[in-house]
């Protein structure tokens, strides 16, 4: 079972953090899959510092920090300081700033590992992120990450489930992500949910990837 942040301590952080929906009923089940696929991607033991961009309410921070020594998190919204005391008051210790994905303020290969779950898709510029992402992995870490699928089958399943436009909460950033990626990055290993007819119907793709020796 994965370790999740009990829902009455969520800090609901901004329209995007849907962090409650993974204690409902058939779509718990879904949004839970994402954590599932990147710890079945994690390097097995702990890893030593560990970052997540995108940690949102920490709602995934529990189980995450099991898997490390250290553990960093950047997201966009304000609320920093209260998500890492409801964090704390569950025994979790985490470091967290407010920040963007494009400028991580952190200094060159601080992290052993980084994880994203369903975030990079939501920044604005995917090719700055992936740049800043490299940078601050060290040259044996990883990267490790869940992005929803994208199709018309799948979009339309979000709306039914949830209500959500994909259209309009990706803007078109889904299918800039992977680009930008493998322009810093190389993959490792590569999960699919679910794992057959994912051509057709892929509700989320998982990687692991590491950073490249050096790019054009």
């Amino acid at each position: 079972m994965v370790r999740l942040l009990p829902r009455d301590a969520l800090v609901k952080t901004g329209p995007v953090d849907h962090a409650d929906w993974n204690y409902r009923p058939v779509l718990g089940w879904i949004q839970r899959l994402r954590f599932r696929l990147i710890l079945d991607l994690l390097p097995r033991g702990k890893v030593g510092r560990l970052l997540e961009i995108g940690y949102g309410s920490g709602v995934f921070m529990p189980e995450l920090a099991a898997r490390c020594e250290e553990l960093f998190g950047i997201d966009v919204h304000p609320h920093a300081a209260e998500v890492e005391s409801r964090l704390k008051e569950h025994g979790v210790k985490a470091e967290l700033v407010s920040g963007s994905a494009e400028h991580l303020p952190y200094a060159p290969s601080t992290f052993d590992a980084v994880v994203a779950v369903s975030s990079l898709e939501f920044v604005p510029d995917a090719a700055a992120a992936a740049r800043e992402t490299r940078r601050v992995l060290r040259p044996d870490g990883c990267l490790v990450l869940v992005t929803p699928g994208h199709s018309p089958l799948v979009d339309w399943g979000l709306r039914v489930l949830t209500g959500e436009s994909a259209q309009q909460d990706y803007a078109g950033r889904r299918e800039q992500l992977m680009p930008a990626l493998e322009s810093q990055f190389a993959g490792d290993a590569k999960r699919t949910f679910p794992p057959v007819l994912s051509g057709v119907v892929c509700l989320y793709t998982a990687l692991s990837m590491r950073p490249l020796e050096s790019t054009t």
